[in-house]
This record gives structure tokens, C-alpha cells and sequence, in this order.
């Protein structure tokens, strides 16, 4: 999931913060790769979702804006509620802020959890009637908005993400059906159609009657050329993948491995250190 909004970034923020998405320029976005909180005095570590460094356009830096970047920070949440992710939120906040000295845009997607679909909630700080701090964050509940809605809109990640939200039981294998159709049709890489199509598949939410009215449906026109292309698709992208991932989560180990090792022995290392070690 995290690879879906990496490859459309910009769409992620168009679809779902249009006027937070004008404020900036897309087309310069740069990752940061592990970054990862600490939480001494116990030593344990936190990797944040996504941190993007994002170019702010001349327009929103008139407005009052000094920095000319800005840190976007997503955190994906996939259990059904909000209270394990919300109080981490300002602490994450916190840590971005003073070791890049950027102001930080935190923006939660919520995976089973439907609030008001797009909205902007908050952590709240009281001692007795004293609000001592207020933390603000934008997020996106998918569960709370129109599934049907958006596997007909123009943008082809909300058509993938709509397996995600709201869709009456009657409707779930046609949104499924139809969501994999237009995907099909798409001008889209074999990659990203691939990004795409898996997200459909692996988290629309189907019953075994479900499963074989989708069966069906994909047999029939104007679906019946979806299943050959998606069979070819998959096994395309699994290759690939399964090569890529074994390799990459074999360096993983290592590099956690031997982090971990140093940590036991000279206490947690500077943040400097692991780029180092990457390379090693």
C-alpha cells in the first residue's frame, strides 16, 4: 500500500487534498528513505510510513509561508480505530520537525475506519479545563466515501482505492468487475496497472457468493477480456516482485541484524550512522 501512494503520489494528493496539492510542486517530490523515530529511554524504534520532501510553488510561499519545502508525512492505519495512531501522531510531528527544521504537512489514511471520508481531526491536550496543546492532521477514512462514486471517476487510483470504501453488498463484485475493466483500459505502464489491479483484488471484500457472481461477471461482456490481461499482468508483476523482495528483504534482515547488535552493545546509534551501514 505504501508502494500505491509512492507511485501516485500525485494523485493520492490530487484526489484527496486538491487545494493542499496546488500548493505544491509534485513533479520535485524526493523520499526519505527509513525514517525512523526513536523513543529512548528504551531504545525502541518506530519507522514512519512515507516522508516525502516536497518543493513549495511561488503562489503558497507568498502567503505567508517562509520555507520554500515542505515535509509530507503518511502514516497508513489499518486496524478499525484511531486512537493508536492519533496519540503517536504529534510525537512523529515533533521529530520530523526539529531534525529537518521543516515545517510538516501529517496526513493519516485510515483503512477500515470511516469517520467523515476527508476530513481533519485532532489531538487534544487538556490539564483539567486547560487545553495545553492542540495537534492537528488531515486524513482520509476510505470506508467513509461513495465506492460507487469513485470507480467511475477520472482518476485511476481512486478507481483502484474504491475497493476500499463503501460499496452496498449488491454492488461489491460489479465495482469489482468494473474497477478492473476501466484499469484494463487505461493508459497506464505495466506497472502501475499492475500497482493498481493488485489493490483491487486484494482488498475487495468478498464473500464466497460475491466471489462467484465476479467469476461470472469477468466471463462476460464487457469484462471477458479482464481476465486474460490480469492473469498475464500478475504473473508479470510477481516475478519481478518475488525476485526483488527476496533480495531487499534479505538486506533488511541484515542491516536490522546488525543494528540491533551494535545497539545492545554501545547503546542506540546517531541517525548518521545508517546510511553507513546501508552502504556496508
Amino acid at each position: 500500500f505504501k508502494t500505491l501512494i509512492q507511485e501516485f503520489f500525485d494523485d493520492f494528493l490530487g484526489l484527496f487534498f486538491s487545494d493542499w496539492a496546488a500548493r505544491l510542486d509534485l513533479s520535485a517530490v524526493e523520499w526519505l528513505d527509513k525514517e525512523v523515530y526513536p523513543d529512548p529511554p528504551e531504545g525502541s524504534r518506530h519507522v514512519l510510513d512515507l516522508v516525502a520532501r516536497v518543493p513549495i510553488v511561488a503562489a503558497a510561499a507568498g502567503s505567508g509561508m517562509t520555507a520554500s519545502l515542505l515535509l509530507v508525512h503518511v502514516e497508513i492505519e489499518s486496524p478499525d480505530r484511531t486512537t493508536r495512531l492519533t496519540s503517536r501522531l504529534p510525537y512523529y510531528y515533533h521529530f520530523l520537525r526539529a531534525k529537518h527544521r521543516l515545517p510538516v504537512l501529517p496526513i493519516a489514511v485510515y483503512l477500515k475506519v470511516g469517520l467523515d471520508g476527508i476530513g481533519v481531526d485532532s489531538c487534544v491536550e487538556t490539564l483539567w479545563d486547560l487545553e495545553v496543546v492542540r495537534f492537528q492532521y488531515l486524513y482520509v477514512a476510505l470506508p467513509g466515501l461513495d465506492g460507487v462514486e469513485y470507480v467511475q471517476g477520472d482518476n485511476w487510483l481512486g478507481v483502484a482505492l474504491s475497493a476500499l470504501m463503501n460499496i452496498p453488498p449488491e454492488r461489491v463484485a460489479w465495482l469489482g468487475a468494473e474497477a478492473l475493466r476501466r484499469l484494463a483500459e487505461a493508459p497506464l505502464s505495466e506497472q502501475e496497472r499492475f500497482l493498481l489491479g493488485e489493490c483491487v483484488q486484494a482488498y475487495l471484500p468478498l464473500d464466497e457468493a460475491q466471489r462467484r457472481q465476479l467469476e461470472r461477471l469477468l466471463e462476460s461482456e464487457p469484462y471477458a477480456g479482464v481476465n486474460a490481461m490480469n492473469q498475464t499482468m500478475y504473473e508479470r508483476g510477481m516475478e519481478k516482485g518475488i525476485e526483488k523482495g527476496i533480495e531487499k528483504g534479505r538486506l533488511e534482515e541484515r542491516l536490522e541484524l546488525v543494528s540491533s547488535l551494535l545497539e545492545a552493545r554501545f547503546g542506540v546509534a546517531p541517525e548518521v550512522v545508517r546510511p553507513d551501514l546501508e552502504r556496508l
